[in-house]
């Protein structure tokens, strides 16, 4: 009997087809299911009551600061001095938004599976991402975040006033992710990107 895996008396052949059938219809499952899921998804308006997301927000937008600001004034950069990030927002008001610090603690391991607890923490604290929808009214963003990085997030509904002045927006979140029970709001400042 042969030893090459494509040899017919071996089962090669079928294997190696039957294996890329698999592959193919993986990829394939894997390019509908945005389809599927958006049929699904909830569309901007009907479970917060708002209208769309005005122009004006519509594109993309690159990270210039996320801070804390506390009671006293004093500002805590929660990504670091120079975070970067991008927030999407399409006319439909579909957005995926990410920030992460400049500078971030690698993985020793070089595996995602096998992290020490501090380099778990870091990876936590020092990103943020979290896709759904949103529209505005009234210089407030409404938005129903689907899934966040961080899961207390999972479908929360919230409001943030917001900002335009030339290319930069900025907007205020009540209950930042961290920071909150010292009385800190959130404030974020973006800037549009021209294609």
């Amino acid at each position: 009997m042969s030893d090459d895996p494509t040899h017919p008396s071996t089962g090669g052949v079928a294997m190696s087809i039957a294996k890329r059938l698999l592959i193919a219809c993986l990829v394939a499952c894997m390019a509908a299911a945005p389809a599927l899921a958006a049929q699904d998804a909830i569309r901007p308006g009907e479970s917060t009551g708002h209208g769309m997301v005005p122009k004006e927000l519509v594109g993309a937008w690159t990270l210039v600061r996320c801070d804390n600001v506390y009671p006293d004034g004093h500002r805590v950069e929660l990504y670091g001095p120079n975070p970067t990030g991008m927030w999407l927002i399409d006319s439909q008001g579909d957005y995926m938004m990410q920030i992460v610090r400049a500078k971030r603690m690698p993985f020793a391991a070089n595996d995602k599976s096998k992290g020490t607890p501090a380099e778990y923490r870091a990876a936590s604290m020092d990103s943020n991402a979290h896709y759904g929808h949103m529209s505005a009214d009234a210089q407030v963003l409404h938005s129903e975040i689907v899934h966040a990085s961080f899961p207390n997030w999972d479908g929360r509904i919230g409001k943030s006033s917001y900002t335009i002045h030339g290319d930069e927006l900025t907007y205020t979140v009540a209950k930042p992710s961290s920071g909150a029970a010292e009385g800190a709001r959130g404030e974020v400042v973006w800037r549009r990107v021209h294609s």
